[in-house]
């Protein structure tokens, strides 16, 4: 999928080096609007409660020599990861370029060690329903039932107006092989007429072999198109259906039972082969950056069963966001645990998102914690165009919990364990990692990014427990007319999931809210005793191009 949209053509020119940024007055007037955000949409998961934390790197960190984009995977009985890639050459970068390629892999990203094998491509794997002048095949979904692969291939619009923005038909391939040769029914596709065309299935570890509940695969689909449909041909996909199939039925269209049940995670299945009684699993309406693209957030992913925390998650994404869902069954009731903004375009190396995410089951860390996370990219200035990884780490949720720490000297932020304290902001970030603002350390700044229709920017932490809060200190960054400075600011925790302002706060010394700021400067932010299992400060970023800048920021109950 190596091909720039239109809307975006013109954005890879305009770069933004360091915090001094220069934009075009009608980006101006766009940044310093006080439009409130969009309310949510009725039709959209509640926020989750399961995680306490949730943090995902703003960049990938390894990235394994190979081309392509896509990487639906499988674990299979062998101990080996098998991979699929759209448009490249896949792990043989001397290869011919393919529409479709079929990969093994060995290794781990978490040793750097990832070693990967093209072993079939192009005709091999399938063959398009579709105009071939205006349509090829992609992979979206794949899964090892013991030493069986199945594979889910699409018809993806590869040229014209309608460049990616309609999936009209798609099937399943089988191989006994290991992937060798496969086989379909070529006469016509499984699936046509844009139903269930978008295709992944639920990822249930080695072999299939964390299924412990029933005999079936789960295979999740989307109608229409694999992500919102830019030119709106067709409708953008909103909701995400799914279904179950014996294990040794995977290719006969007759035997596929549809969600028939609810939103709130009653299931009921249709009668084998009866499509057209599909019900979602999940709607979800939301639309990010509506003021200018209107992303819709049900797009490709990947659904994996993380066995430890005995939760299901869902990996979905916009242009400029990761969206991902938790759920107890496959069924759901599906939630929103993570909305991570990278911001919008132009990225650069050090914050950058991507699409297709996936997270195959077998980077999965053995106490559930630590996930990786595959994406690509080749938009907005940066180029990861490969079997990308970055890290994405969590906590549990215990209500019970309760505060228990006393008054000390302790930064509460400070920790390298980012499953017990999770820095977070607004939206992409700019000259480094988000991590710095809880280094302990002050040699390096962080500006903010506009971040979809947000008037506020934060900076802040989740925690995986409950603490009693009284200070906060923040190191300011670098202050000019361009911005660095909040136009006010105030200090905000969490509890039970909800954000609400602390009382009484005093800052010394004065902080006088415009471009007399200091920088480089330190300002402690002091308030009632009050608990949270979250802190932030948060205000309307100030200056002409309407930024905040940090270097660290300190917690405390002193």
């Amino acid at each position: 999928m190596k091909i720039l949209k239109t809307y975006f053509i013109f954005l890879s020119f305009l770069f933004a080096f360091g915090c001094n940024k220069n934009e075009t007055d009608q980006e101006k007037d766009e940044k310093d609007t006080t439009t409130p955000p969009d309310p949510i949409a009725e039709n959209s998961p509640i926020e989750s409660s399961f995680f306490a934390t949730a943090y995902i790197e703003q960049k990938s960190t390894y990235d394994p020599a190979s081309d392509g984009d896509l990487w639906p995977s499988a674990w299979a009985n062998d101990d080996i990861l098998y991979s699929a890639n759209g448009d490249g050459k896949g792990f043989n970068l001397n290869a011919e370029w393919s529409d479709i390629v079929f990969n093994k892999i060995s290794g781990n990203p978490e040793n750097e060690n990832i070693i990967g094998e093209r072993i079939a491509s192009g005709n091999q794997l399938g063959q398009v329903w579709s105009d071939p002048a205006f349509f090829n095949r992609k992979p979206t979904g794949l899964t090892a039932v013991d030493g069986t692969l199945y594979m889910a291939v699409q018809d993806l619009v590869s040229e014209g107006p309608n460049i990616f923005n309609e999936v009209p038909s798609a099937t399943i391939l089988k191989s006994d092989d290991k992937g060798e040769t496969w086989e379909w029914d070529q006469n016509r596709p499984m699936f046509t007429n844009h139903n269930f065309t978008t295709i992944f299935f639920l990822d249930y570890g080695k072999g299939g072999g964390d299924n412990i509940f029933d005999e079936y695969v789960y295979a999740y689909g989307m109608d229409n198109n694999w992500r919102d449909s830019f030119s709106d041909v067709v409708p953008d996909p909103t909701e995400l259906y799914l279904a179950r199939i014996p294990n040794d039925e995977v290719l006969d269209i007759s035997k596929w039972e549809f969600y028939t049940g609810n939103l709130d995670g009653s299931d009921s299945w249709s009668a084998p082969g009866m499509l057209e009684e599909r019900q979602p699993v999940l709607v979800d309406e939301e639309r990010r950056y509506s003021n200018s693209n209107n992303f819709s957030v049900i797009s490709q992913g990947s659904v994996v069963y993380n066995k430890a925390v005995d939760r299901y998650i869902y990996t979905s994404w916009t242009e400029y966001t990761f969206e991902f869902y938790e759920a107890p069954k496959p069924w759901g009731p599906w939630k929103l645990f993570l909305s991570k903004d990278f911001g919008p375009y132009p990225w650069t190396d050090t914050n950058f998102g991507g699409y297709a995410t996936t997270i195959p089951s077998k980077f999965i860390s053995n106490d559930g914690k630590k996930m990786w996370v595959s994406s690509s990219t080749f938009t907005g200035g940066v180029e990861y165009y490969n079997m990308s990884f970055r890290k994405l780490w969590v906590s549990l949720h215990d209500e019970n919990q309760s505060p228990e720490n006393n008054k000390n000297n302790q930064n509460l932020a400070f920790s390298p364990d980012l499953t017990e304290v999770a820095p977070i902001t607004a939206g992409g970030v700019e000259n480094s990692d988000l991590t710095i603002i809880n280094d302990n350390e002050l040699d390096q700044e962080i500006c903010s990014k506009r971040a979809d229709n947000r008037v506020n920017n934060y900076w802040g932490y989740t925690f995986a427990k409950p603490y009693k809060f009284n200070e906060v200190t923040y190191h300011t960054g670098e202050i000019s007319s361009n911005g660095g400075w909040f136009k006010n600011l105030r200090v905000q925790v969490r509890q039970d999931f909800e954000w609400v302002d602390v009382e009484n706060t005093q800052i010394s010394p004065d902080y006088s809210y415009d471009m007399e700021v200091e920088s480089d400067a330190e300002y402690q932010l002091k308030f009632d005793e009050i608990w949270g299992d979250g802190i932030r400060i948060i205000g309307i970023p100030g200056g002409s191009t309407s930024f905040t800048s940090i270097r660290e920021l300190e917690v405390f109950y002193k």
